[in-house]
């Protein structure tokens, strides 16, 4: 049941990640009027934070797996 909840909130951090990126890559473009450059950024800054993320959140699960293997 845990590993079904910390998933969910997986996909849950990648959309959000990735949407934050886009967002604020939109509102900077308005503010400096250099569109469509700083969407691009930010959602490639938005694709790697949610890559990094997922990593960090999934590393536990690894590891528990991997323990559980040796035993």
């Amino acid at each position: 049941m845990v590993a079904a909840l910390r998933l969910t909130g997986v996909g849950f951090f990648i959309g959000g990640a990735i949407a934050g990126g886009v967002f604020a890559g939109l509102w900077a473009d308005s503010k400096f009027n250099t569109e469509p450059f700083l969407v691009i950024v930010g959602l490639l800054l938005g694709i790697i934070v949610a890559f990094y993320g997922v990593y960090q959140m999934l590393l536990p699960l690894m590891r528990d797996k991997r323990d559980k293997e040796n035993s």
